[in-house]
């Protein structure tokens, strides 16, 4: 991989951890704070908007990738991140996935918003 594709997919995952984090940061907030089926909610309802702006801040500064791509990358990362950090080393259970509110949703709606911001974004580019 030569400096400049490695720098891309660096400036990519980086996008891609700030969401995760927020998203993680509305789940340690909200526990501490509400219930947790409260803080499920809050957090479906916080990952598109979070993904949703951190991919239009990619998609106008970087747009290295296409929306299905980038919507891959976030997504992939984000079940990865949970998978091996927050599952394996932080609960050390498997449980978390077996809530659709709390994994399943939130994923899907990853890869939705980073899809569609990519999208309009691009179509946005092209009228102007």
């Amino acid at each position: 991989m030569n400096t400049t594709n490695f720098r891309k997919l660096i400036i990519i995952l980086l996008h891609a951890i700030v969401g995760w984090a927020l998203c993680g940061a509305i789940i340690g907030i909200g526990f501490s704070v509400t219930t947790e089926q409260n803080t499920l909610i809050i957090h479906a309802i916080g990952v598109p908007i979070i993904f949703g702006l951190i991919s239009l801040v990619y998609f106008n500064k970087f747009n290295f990738t296409t929306p299905v791509q980038t919507a891959i990358i976030f997504t992939s990362f984000a079940i990865l991140m949970d998978f091996f950090v927050i599952a394996l080393l932080v609960q050390k259970s498997l449980a978390m996935f077996m809530s659709i509110l709390g994994t399943w949703i939130p994923f899907g709606l990853i890869f939705v918003s980073t899809y569609l911001v990519g999208t309009l974004t691009a179509k946005r580019v092209q009228v102007a």
